[in-house]
């Protein structure tokens, strides 16, 4: 993958500053904290690519449905879907233009309206686009009703982003309720740590292993054996940006039905996590 101008902007910004951290906050509170920043305006160019990307999907999708509907009217009116095609490469179809002209291009040049038809779908790279584009390919190899096809793709087309649509306004709330939830898990994970464990951690004197026994996260010492500050610290962030790992993927699959959605709300929560649980270690320790 081709890295752009702000990603190495970003990188460059990201090793400037663990660079300086190394160097001069090293062993210090502010430590783990700058290492957060390098490591978000590292990652952030990329998650907002990766943001970039899925809009403009969106935008295809929505524009291959005005497409495939003005192909249908063109074709109803007796234009062989050759002429069709070219005609409405000269239509603004925002990010599909330079996919449309292309195809339009090849057809122009004589190449079969088939296999240009493939080639779009493949420079697209879409699948609701591929599944329309092979039915449209196989209506016209057919030589059947060619514009009754393409109403029928078109309505299909509709009907699918319209669900879509529904679905991710019904699953809105969902995300807010997500990113919610896991901020007061937050909030209760440091008044756990800055609060109550210190109470805790005076009152036994300093033995916490038995607060963690049967939870699984006193695994990093012997029974009986006492835990540090540090490592209690440290458990909290594990469970933290596991948490926030887990919870992003699963927003991603609940609002756009893909695991690869979700990396971006892990993302925000993961880096979210790690910046306000060392920020407030830094502030209060």
């Amino acid at each position: 993958m081709k890295i752009s101008r702000v990603q190495w902007i970003g990188i460059i910004a990201a090793v400037i500053i663990l660079a300086i951290d190394l160097i001069f906050f090293r062993g210090q509170k502010l430590f783990p904290f700058l290492i957060g920043i390098a490591f978000l305006l590292g990652t952030a160019p990329l998650m907002l690519q990766l943001v970039t990307e899925s809009k403009r999907e969106q935008e295809i999708s929505a524009k291959f449905l005005e497409f495939s509907r003005n192909l249908a009217e063109s074709v109803t009116t007796g234009t062989p879907i050759s002429r069709s095609i070219m005609n409405m490469s000269k239509k603004d179809y925002g990010a599909l233009n330079p996919h449309v002209q292309k195809m339009a291009n090849q057809i122009g040049l004589g190449i079969p309206v088939n296999v240009a038809m493939q080639n779009f779908a493949e420079d697209v790279d879409n699948k609701t686009i591929r599944r329309a584009v092979a039915l449209i390919r196989e209506a016209e190899k057919a030589g059947g009703e060619i514009d009754y096809i393409l109403g029928s793709v078109a309505n299909s087309i509709s009907e699918t982003e319209k669900l879509k649509e529904e679905r991710r306004s019904v699953i809105f709330n969902l995300i807010v309720q997500g990113y919610i939830i896991f901020f007061i898990f937050i909030g209760i994970m440091l008044v756990m740590e800055f609060k109550i464990l210190p109470l805790t951690y005076g009152v036994a004197g300093a033995d916490t292993s038995a607060v963690f026994s049967g939870t699984g996260m006193g695994t990093g010492a012997a029974a009986g054996e006492k835990l540090t500050p540090e490592e209690i610290s440290r458990m909290f962030l594990y469970l933290l940006l596991t948490q926030g790992f887990f919870a992003g993927l699963t927003i991603g699959k609940l609002s756009e039905g893909s695991l690869k959605a979700g990396i971006k709300h892990s993302f925000i929560l993961t880096i979210a996590a790690y910046l306000i649980s060392t920020g407030v270690r830094a502030i209060l320790t």
